[in-house]
């Protein structure tokens, strides 16, 4: 078993840690998930570093857990970012090709990405991804692959995400006092993307909501490419401290009751339901009608959902994806969501599991929950496949996370005695 073969995919939430390892199959390329594991985030919050102390302890509880199972010890991993910090903007690169044959190299193609990059980013914030979406040899629009094609001048248009620089240091820190180095820093929703949605709805045009603790993001992606990228500030702890309020209760019991019957459709609660708390909590009493809890769900629902429409709109998409909407995420496996999202968007949806999974003994990745940890396992195969001359990732890896996380390196390795 080659070493290299095994990728750790690291997703810190802002409620949830989970990490899952996993090993290519090299009979049929698909990922063997060999453990997984989960722990409450501490030290987190939206996606942001709050307690770098918090925060290391409880990656360090979620590595131990996960070595346990596997028996392999973590060394690197590929880690997804968060945050309502990270923004998107589109950018244009252009470059005379250098060749006087005018045949378009990969260095043609690097360097056209490298004047895409060169925008005005914002003081303090840093790239995480230049996503090419389209190039242009010469006039002629909308080529995919411009390698060996002939031209004199190569445009492209990218989108460019970037997040807080103090931000991505302060996780990075985190990550590296735990003992391991960062493969790559991946936008959660970009590689949640991998492993929810096919090349085909990729092509149609769909959009990829992964509602988390406390963050929401969007990915709408169009003819295979990325089209818009937004993080929306609200998640389902919002629906839990709703029916804290509504309910007068506790947080905790919030949870509880949101988890076990909670819905996102009144109409299909029958009036009569009715829920004793003390059953729940011996602490707590009173009876609390099972439609008022559905209808206090269904309104921040209906919230997150139009927030998502406003991002859609401004890309003119509202309404008109075709293969609709792809819910994935810890928030997304509430009852009735799914309904709701056809109501609000107009357009189909379905909850997004990670496909193409090989067989696996952790039964507990085949769930949303686990999405993002599983792609950036997908990431991680893509980018090696890449390296060793194969082409498989659905979007070209351009990370500008490496030199900066060379840096940290260094500056670690000198203080570790």
């Amino acid at each position: 078993m080659a070493k290299e073969e095994i990728f750790t995919g690291l997703d810190i939430g802002s409620t949830a840690i989970r990490i899952v390892v996993g090993q290519v199959n090299p009979h049929d390329r698909k990922i063997h998930v060999l453990g997984a594991a989960e722990h409450p985030a501490e030290g987190i919050s939206k996606g942001s570093v709050t307690s770098i102390e918090d925060a290391v302890s409880a990656l360090s509880a979620s590595l131990e857990s996960v070595e346990r199972m596997t028996g392999i010890p973590v060394e690197h991993a590929f880690v997804g970012i968060n945050g309502s910090h990270i923004t998107s903007q589109d950018s244009h690169g252009v470059i005379a090709v250098s060749k006087s044959d005018g045949e378009i190299k990969e260095e043609d193609v690097e360097r056209v990405i490298e004047a895409a990059q060169a925008v005005a980013t914002p003081p303090n914030y840093e790239i995480l991804h230049v996503i090419p979406r389209s190039f242009t040899v010469d006039n002629q629009k909308g080529i995919k692959d411009p390698v060996g094609m002939t031209g004199i001048r190569l445009e492209v248009d990218a989108q460019i995400i970037q997040g807080l620089t103090s931000q991505i240091k302060n996780l990075t820190k985190c990550i590296y006092r735990t003992g391991i180095d960062i493969d790559d820093l991946v936008l959660g929703v970009l590689a949640a993307s991998e492993a929810v949605l096919t090349k085909k709805q990729r092509d149609l045009g769909v959009a990829l909501l992964n509602i988390g603790g406390s963050t929401t993001s969007l990915l709408v992606f169009e003819e295979g490419e990325v089209l818009h990228t937004a993080i929306l500030p609200i998640g389902s702890s919002h629906i839990t401290n709703d029916i804290a309020i509504g309910l007068r209760t506790s947080i905790d019991l919030a949870e509880k009751i949101k988890l076990e019957y909670g819905s996102a459709l009144p109409d299909e609660v029958n009036k009569r339901q009715e829920i004793n708390l003390a059953e729940i909590d011996s602490r707590e009493e009173g009876v609390v009608s099972q439609r008022h809890i559905a209808e206090i769900i269904e309104a921040r629902c209906e919230e997150i959902f139009k927030m998502a429409d406003k991002e859609l709109q401004k890309i003119d998409r509202s309404g008109l994806l075709p293969a609709g909407i792809i819910l994935t995420g810890g928030g997304s496996k509430l009852p009735g969501l799914v309904e709701v999202a056809k109501r609000e968007f107009k357009l189909p949806a379905s909850l997004g599991h990670p496909i193409d999974l090989g067989s696996t003994a952790v039964d507990k990745v085949n769930d949303p929950n686990f999405s993002t940890a599983i792609g950036l396992l997908y990431w991680g195969m893509g980018i090696a496949e890449r390296e060793s001359g194969g082409r498989r990732g659905s979007l070209p890896k351009f990370s500008a996370v490496s030199d900066a996380t060379d840096k940290m390196k260094k500056w670690f390795k000198s203080l570790i005695p």
